[in-house]
């Protein structure tokens, strides 16, 4: 019979998590005197009076030039919102043993008891000497724009906003081949992004980096526009480089008739009378989680391509496939910082694994193709050495 007191006791999701999903463990062995000389006194004396005189030998002589720090205030966990740091945690192990898995990058979480901006940004900045990276990870919008801005400016290590970045690089790297598959170009795609919050800034920017100059941002109140009234910072900077520049106001259903590409990062539901109005061979991304914006079911019907972020249907935008490589390539080359050419590299290594046999139903590899971290890193690198931000 059941355990109805601990009715955990036979879940297996519980029983993976018990303990804990990671743990710290040594590379060096220690198995006499001598050895316990070398790794720690008198022997690491000599090790830490190298590095005081040069401090940049702690890239060599530590674990400091391959390990990133996770940071979360708990405020944006998956899609169940503002769950506090102690339940973030879970969360935050998991993405340190992707790190491993899938970079051979070490990563510690670590979730932060408040979500003040400062006392975030001061933590972050004081914790920094002993990481070579920092991952925001799952924290609320538009406080992370804000916190990622000034850690950039106060630290010489790369500062990433997984959520942001992460989720950017992915669905760039799907739509180029989406694109290929219905004979589409960058400059001549028009696209609607639904959600402008972290995921939706992100994604519409990378865009336009790559190309692509009709993009339309919506948010519960319509298409991002100067012309519609007061927007907070985040939002009027984008506006900015998108309907001010196209002149497209209105609602989702204005400008979803005629668009080529569809992007929810919102949540919410497309009606699919509305989705019925978009270009033939459209291309329908609904990346909420657990329930797209579209159902796959429903976008099939009128689309040609569709991807969600659900393992369970074909074409899934997984963060997974972006941040790992992205760490270990910018570490391979000393990174002091992950530029905007670094993620289109990034994005353009994953969409090449699979261009040549790409489908419908395969715009993008698996996190499982053991050639996707090694390609986005030496991509990454070879774009921080191009950029000017690599020291090695």
């Amino acid at each position: 019979m059941p355990d109805l007191e601990n009715p955990r006791a036979h879940d297996p999701v519980f029983a993976l998590h018990a303990g804990g999903k990671m743990e710290i463990a040594s590379r060096v062995a220690l198995n006499g005197p001598e050895e316990l000389s070398l790794a720690y006194t008198p022997g690491v004396a000599r090790v830490c009076e190298a590095i005081a005189a040069e401090p940049a030998l702690a890239d060599d002589y530590t674990w400091v030039s391959n390990t990133v720090a996770i940071v979360t205030d708990g405020t944006a966990v998956l899609g169940l919102g503002d769950i506090g740091a102690k339940a973030a945690m879970p969360v935050m192990e998991g993405k340190a043993v992707l790190f491993k898995q899938f970079g051979g990058v070490d990563a510690v979480p670590i979730c932060l008891d408040t979500t003040d901006v400062d006392e975030i940004v001061e933590t972050v900045a004081r914790l920094a000497p002993s990481f070579g990276g920092v991952n925001l990870e799952d924290i609320s919008a538009p406080r992370c724009f804000e916190i990622e801005d000034r850690l950039k400016q106060a630290l010489d290590i790369p500062v990433f906003h997984d959520d942001q970045h992460g989720t950017a690089v992915v669905v760039l790297a799907a739509l180029e081949n989406a694109l290929r598959l219905t004979d589409r170009l960058m400059e001549t795609t028009r696209v609607v992004v639904s959600g402008a919050g972290a995921a939706g800034v992100a994604v519409s920017r990378i865009l336009l980096a790559a190309g692509i100059t009709d993009v339309s941002v919506i948010d519960r109140a319509g298409v991002l526009a100067s012309s519609r009234g007061p927007l907070n910072d985040s939002k009027k900077a984008l506006a900015e480089v998108t309907a001010d520049l196209t002149g497209r106001t209105g609602t989702l259903a204005d400008v979803m008739a005629g668009a080529d590409v569809f992007i929810g990062v919102s949540g919410g539901t497309v009606p699919e009378e509305i989705v019925a109005t978009m270009a033939s061979d459209a291309i329908v991304f609904g990346l909420a989680n657990p329930h797209p914006e579209v159902h796959p079911d429903v976008a099939h019907r009128h689309a040609r391509i569709v991807a969600t972020g659900r393992s369970d249907f074909p074409n899934q935008i997984n963060n997974v496939l972006a941040f790992p490589g992205i760490f270990r390539g910018t570490f391979d080359a000393r990174a002091t910082a992950i530029t905007e050419g670094m993620k289109l590299a990034a994005a353009d290594a994953l969409a090449s694994i699979v261009a040549d046999v790409a489908t419908e139903e395969l715009i993008i590899p698996s996190p499982f193709d053991p050639r996707v971290g090694p390609m986005v890193a030496e991509a990454v690198a070879a774009a921080a050495r191009r950029d000017g931000v690599a020291r090695r």
